[in-house]
């Protein structure tokens, strides 16, 4: 070809080379499905096939008046045969085939009979043999982080369905199911669900929170709700049945003639109605969906039209039962105000119909989400939007001034970029009310305000004066008044140049469509229902079963012997062999007064370890003198046997000599070593603090006793300068005054505790003496 191009001119060379370069272009842009169809190699199904159908429009040979809008057609509809088909667009992706008679196209033949691979191709995950696509790539490409799951996918779940597909690279059974999973992305994608993947290698901590076990794993979710879809075979008919089983149940309402009117009349939940008329029972999941993404503005009833309780709805609203139909209804007309009809309604078509009639002729202010749709914010002064809101209250007596500010919204004519109208009630926005009072009559309800809402707190309001009126004046002449009122103030403020009068803090709005703390709880006990039966396992439930019906059976073999052994006490009481337990055991109930004998083991308990407040009151007896004075002291304490700060005791003196001598000598502050006769100790009470460590003692012979508390110190310097023998006085009393004759007299055991009640009297009311000392003195063990 050289040769041939020897002594042309340069410039010859460099056309004819522009034009082989132009013709293989055009050449491989004829073949180019995606090029045809003016897409990139990256186009969804759903791309593909919006873009086929806007240029089959546009090219078909009926339509088009261009010459070769035939042969355009047929290319058209040739590259969307290719590229709709997954496996020719596969091949053509990767090695630019185009032609149905390729060998890449053609069946290889079937070895698995002769088992030689490693790996069962028997079954696959839809129970039968495929061609295994093993591009991974799809996993990569719809690939999200943790961070998207939390700040976008479970944010968007309260109106969304989103699929999460767990994955991981060197997973066998991630390969087997990418067809499966393609085919569900192309049937539930065009329905408004959302799918994404996640690597569950790198991001084990969202693995683990959704409970997912193994990968693969299909993930939905839901309202910030994760469900795992449990079942082995990935099809979409069994997908689309979990994901209505746990949509919420009440967003469709079924609407028959019954209660045709009770749903389209029912506008104090300020929603808009919407009706779905199907020649069928059960609802499409698209509808579902639909309704469960506007939920909170719209209330979506199903009527179907198959059923004979549903002929007078169809005949009202004359609709045509072979195809599928919604009518959107408000409040200002029994008629509807949208309306669309098709085979099948495209949920794009659904989306932009609902949202452009999603909002009543006067909306309530009912939460901030309803504030911020109604009346947006916007900074700008010349571009500044204002909302008209009538204060009112939820009662009978203001519903005509509602009615008169819908007849005005309806016929304003203003753009609803600029100006809209709603209203509120007062006694539930109390907090927003009082922000915007300045200006206001509060008396005065209902009263229309103008506000420019400039950011989500910053407030510019002007009450229009004209509205205040009361409830005498006709209907008539309030919405002629009111009307030129809000008409001039509006057109006067929509002037860049005008400002109004206040400015105001606010705070969000109260949201009148919360759930109360019942609903809640039952909500969390639904979700706590379907989790158990999403995660409890066959085995787990059988266990579960086992245990409860081995505690059910205990409980009631236990019933039954309890009831045969009251029918035989019955049967022995009606013989007289038995009587009544309760009766007998009140009958010989006598309250008990316990004397703990002080030894050496209940030392620290009855003295020593005593709480604050608690006392003990010992009796100090001998072997001989115990049983005559232990009752006369029983006697004499039963009065207080139901005092709990009391704890009541003996000792004898045979044992605890060497203690209470030692007790005695600590109160009389002295290091002299004391004789004490042990007979002349008999019959004396001691009460004793462990805590405050005091003691108060009686005796019969004791100076308290006999003369009074102001001869005590006396007495006793008389008993430490005595040095006689202590068998010939009395207990620490062998010293005697002049007066003191009745000392010598000799007492006998009957009557040492004569005096106890009085003294006991005394002690309670706090006059008796209290004998102080440093430490109690260790009890004999022996």
């Amino acid at each position: 070809m050289l040769r041939k191009l020897v002594g042309v001119p340069y410039c010859c060379v460099i056309t004819y080379l522009l034009l082989s370069l132009s013709a293989i272009v055009c050449l491989c842009a004829l073949n180019d499905p995606y090029a045809v169809l003016g897409l990139k190699n990256i186009a969804t199904t759903q791309e593909i096939r919006k873009a086929y159908k806007q240029l089959a429009k546009e090219w078909h040979p009926d339509k088009s008046q261009n010459p070769g809008a035939a042969e355009k057609f047929v290319k058209i509809k040739l590259a969307y045969e290719l590229l709709s088909d997954t496996e020719r667009r596969r091949i053509y992706d990767r090695y630019g085939v185009t032609d149905e008679d390729s060998q890449h196209l053609h069946k290889k033949y079937d070895y698995s009979e002769y088992n030689r691979f490693s790996f069962d191709h028997n079954e696959d995950a839809f129970g039968k043999r495929f061609t295994m696509d093993r591009d991974i790539g799809l996993f990569h490409k719809l690939s999200v982080t943790a961070n998207y799951i939390e700040k976008t996918i479970l944010p968007s779940s309260a109106k969304k369905v989103h699929i999460i597909m767990f994955y991981n690279d060197w997973c066998f059974r991630c390969i087997q199911i990418i067809g499966a999973f393609k085919k569900l992305i192309g049937i539930l994608e065009p329905l408004g669900v959302n799918f994404v993947t996640i690597n569950a290698v790198h991001e084990l901590s969202t693995f683990r929170k959704t409970g997912a076990d193994e990968v693969p794993k299909l993930i939905v979710v839901l309202d910030r709700h994760f469900f795992i879809y449990r079942e082995f075979t990935l099809t979409p008919q069994k997908v689309v049945e979990f994901i209505r089983k746990k949509l919420p149940f009440k967003i469709v309402q079924r609407v028959d003639n019954d209660n045709i009117n009770d749903f389209l009349g029912g506008w104090i939940d300020n929603k808009v109605r919407a009706l779905i008329f199907e020649p069928r029972s059960v609802i499409r999941l698209r509808y579902l969906l639909t309704a469960f993404e506007f939920y909170d503005r719209v209330a979506f009833g199903f009527i179907d039209m198959s059923s004979k309780r549903t002929n007078e709805i169809i005949s009202r609203f004359k609709v045509n039962t072979s195809v599928d139909t919604l009518l959107l209804f408000n409040e200002v007309s029994p008629k509807y105000v949208a309306s669309i009809s098709m085979p099948d309604i495209p949920t794009q078509t659904l989306i932009d119909v609902v949202s452009d009639n999603q909002f009543l002729a006067l909306p309530r202010l009912s939460s901030q989400d309803m504030l911020e749709n109604v009346c947006p914010t916007e900074w700008n002064r010349p571009r500044k939007r204002l909302c008209v809101i009538l204060i009112t209250e939820n009662n009978k007596q203001h519903e005509y001034a509602k009615s008169a500010l819908r007849e005005i919204a309806v016929n304003s004519g203003y753009n609803l970029e600029r100006v809209r109208f709603a209203y509120m009630f007062k006694e539930r926005q109390q907090d927003f009310i009082k922000a915007i009072s300045k200006g206001s009559l509060e008396k005065n309800v209902p009263q229309v305000v103008i506000i420019w809402r400039r950011d989500d707190s910053h407030i510019k309001y002007e009450w229009v004066s004209g509205s205040r009126h009361d409830v005498d004046i006709q209907k008539e002449n309030f919405i002629n008044t009111t009307k030129n009122e809000i008409s001039h103030t509006v057109k006067r403020l929509l002037k860049s140049s005008e400002a109004l009068d206040y400015e105001a803090i606010v705070q969000k709005l109260f949201n009148e469509h919360s759930e109360g703390i019942v609903s809640k709880w039952i909500s969390r006990l639904r979700y706590l229902i379907d989790y158990l039966s999403d995660n409890i396992e066959d085995e787990h439930l059988l266990a579960a079963c086992s245990l409860l019906g081995t505690i059910g059976f205990m409980f009631a073999v236990g019933y039954i012997l309890m009831y045969f052994v009251r029918a035989e006490e019955e049967n022995l009481k009606a013989r007289g062999c038995l009587t009544d337990g309760s009766e007998q055991l009140q009958n010989n109930r006598i309250p008990e007064l316990k004397l703990y004998e002080l030894r050496a083991e209940k030392y620290n308990g009855m003295v020593r370890l005593l709480k604050p407040g608690c006392r003990t009151i010992l009796l100090i007896t001998d072997f001989h003198s115990r049983k005559k004075l232990i009752p006369y002291f029983h006697k004499a304490v039963w009065p207080y046997r139901k005092t709990k700060t009391l704890l009541f005791g003996h000792m004898l003196i045979e044992k605890g000599l060497p203690w209470y001598s030692e007790l005695l000598r600590l109160s009389l502050c002295t290091n002299q070593q004391l004789q004490v006769n042990p007979r002349n100790c008999v019959g004396t009470v001691l009460v004793l603090n462990g805590h405050r460590k005091y003691f108060c003692m009686y005796h019969a012979k004791h100076p308290e006793s006999v003369r009074g508390t102001k001869r005590i110190l006396k007495i006793t310097k008389q008993l430490l300068d005595k040095n006689e023998d202590p068998e010939a006085g009395t207990f620490l009393g062998t010293g005697f005054s002049e007066e003191s004759e009745a000392e010598a007299n000799v007492l006998l055991e009957d009557n040492l505790l004569n005096g106890l009640d009085n003294w006991l009297e005394r002690l309670f009311d706090g006059t008796t003496h209290k004998y102080y000392i440093n430490y109690w003195p260790d009890f004999p063990t022996k």
